[in-house]
């Protein structure tokens, strides 16, 4: 199986030690991923957005491209290639403001592209393979409080409004809130027994 996976954190993949100023429960998150898709035999293709410094914005040339369903760059046509041969997708990025991050939406704006990853007349997804689409974030609003008082936007946003929409109907979203309050051996523990 291939695995793609989309790592969105600013101190990058890099930093799953627990090095203080320059650490991330997510990046651990990641690492332990690995590993588990290493043991499964997987092939792994991981775009680590912040070190592949990728562009999330949009310029007017960039939306010239896309509304001619042109990739906005090479970087963005070598992504779509790669989405393209998966059978896995996997999200990684931590929540801001209840959503996710300005990298994120800046990929999903000019890679999951119409007439490159999606047919804008149909809506239907160009993905050969189907493939699963899994996110993992962390957050530090407390989960009930997220999908009670905040209504999950997530898993509108990402779910309903990209995935289900273009067709793609296998989705699965796993959350860690409130990983700062947790203690070493509690964050040791969640990495142990972490599934994908």
């Amino acid at each position: 199986m291939k695995t793609v996976i989309i790592f969105d954190h600013p101190y990058t993949a890099t930093a799953s030690d627990n090095v203080p100023h320059h650490r991330s429960f997510l990046a651990a998150l990641l690492k332990s991923v690995l590993a588990r898709l290493k043991q499964a035999g997987d092939t792994i293709d991981l775009m680590d957005l912040h070190a592949d410094h990728f562009n999330p914005v949009m310029s007017a040339a960039d939306l010239t491209n896309w509304r001619r369903g042109l990739p906005t760059d090479p970087q963005v046509a070598d992504y779509q290639q790669r989405l393209l041969a998966a059978d896995r997708i996997i999200f990684m990025f931590p929540v801001w403001w209840e959503v996710m991050p300005a990298m994120t939406k800046g990929f999903l704006d000019k890679v999951y592209a119409k007439g490159q990853l999606y047919d804008a007349k149909s809506m239907r997804t160009k993905f050969s393979k189907q493939p699963k689409i899994e996110i993992i974030t962390t957050m530090s609003t407390p989960n009930w409080a997220y999908r009670l008082l905040f209504g999950a936007p997530l898993a509108k946003l990402l779910f309903r409004g990209t995935f289900l929409k273009t067709r793609l109907w296998q989705f699965k979203w796993q959350n860690f809130a409130q990983i700062e309050k947790k203690s070493l051996a509690e964050r040791e523990a969640i990495l142990r027994n972490f599934k994908l």
